[in-house]
């Protein structure tokens, strides 16, 4: 949701230790990571009441579940699956309304409906308890069915996102009002057009290293959400569905939770306030604190993925 956000305002038209840490300067991964051609062809798709909802999966026994962002899909988790699908059954789905996943006109695509809608894929692949793994919009849908199906959730690990005081954040708030106007996909489609412009707006915003926002990536991405006049007024309506705030009184539930939480916030980001971290490190009664990631943005799981499988093992303690 939140780069988005950012490419506008740019001008497109730790240990477990349960106390703030922060890390020194993390450098990029020497392990090269599942390209999109082999990740497409991994793609599945599960036959839901829902729709028909694209996922990637690797590794077997216990489930790990990754979130994405907006307005990216499972592809954004690429990197941590590689690391982390010797330890997990890793499952990486598409939300409804981005991505590969194919939903009819009337679905909805609220943040309570994706929750809904991971209950019944997990059901569909006879899978219980997960590990959740979410980032930007993905961790405002994980804190959801975490509160809606307490039972399903082993550990959370929540990258930059959203939380109850800032949903959404004020630089989402233009992004809302453009799909609402049904004008986002029209400016979305200019990345595909000029890769340059995605990179020195979209990019510039949300990783550290823009320059590595590769054209095939940015296809990947952006492509099937205007694919189809259908898929365009989905991507609008995907944005529009984060007003009202869909945490709105969330916090007290998650205060009741006792799954054990890590935090990993990039330092960066300009999007997510710093505070949010906190937020979250205090609601939750069992968190294991913040780890803080020096000059990463938003989607830095996209360029660090090492950092959020060495977290993600360490809460799985594996």
């Amino acid at each position: 949701m939140a780069m988005t956000a950012a490419a506008v305002a740019a001008g497109v038209a730790g240990a477990c230790a349960p106390l703030t840490s922060t890390r020194r300067t993390v450098a990029a991964a020497a392990m090269p990571a599942t390209g999109v051609t082999a990740f497409a062809a991994a793609r599945r798709y599960a036959e839901l009441a829902f729709g028909r909802i694209a996922y990637v999966e690797r590794g077997s026994g216990e489930a790990a579940l990754f979130l994405h962002g907006a307005p990216l899909n499972g592809y954004q988790w690429r990197g941590a699956i590689d690391r982390l699908s010797p330890y997990r059954r890793c499952l990486a789905p598409d939300f409804m309304g981005l991505g590969y996943s194919q939903v009819s006109e009337h679905q909805s695509l609220a943040a309570d409906a994706q929750a809904e809608m991971l209950a019944s894929l997990l059901d569909s692949l006879a899978i219980g308890a997960v590990d959740l793994v979410a980032s930007d919009s993905g961790g405002a849908v994980a804190q959801l069915f975490l509160v809606r199906y307490p039972e399903r959730v082993r550990s959370l690990l929540l990258t930059n996102c959203d939380v109850e005081p800032d949903s959404p954040p004020a630089k989402v708030k233009p992004i809302v009002e453009m799909a609402r106007a049904g004008t986002l996909d029209d400016m979305t489609a200019q990345w595909l057009t000029d890769k340059a412009l995605a990179r020195s707006t979209f990019g510039a915003a949300v990783f550290r290293d823009p320059a590595g926002f590769a054209d095939e990536t940015i296809e990947y991405y952006i492509a099937p959400l205007l694919s189809t006049p259908l898929r365009r007024a989905q991507y609008n309506a995907f944005h529009a569905a984060f007003e009202p705030n869909p945490l709105a009184g969330i916090e007290a539930e998650l205060k009741r939770s006792t799954v054990p939480l890590r935090v990993v916030w990039g330092a960066a980001d300009d999007i997510f306030a710093q505070s949010d971290a906190e937020y979250l490190d205090r609601v939750f009664p069992n968190s294991r604190g913040i780890r803080r990631v020096p000059g990463a943005k938003l989607f830095f799981p996209e360029e660090f993925p090492e950092v959020i499988a060495e977290e993600a093992r360490r809460l799985w303690k594996v």
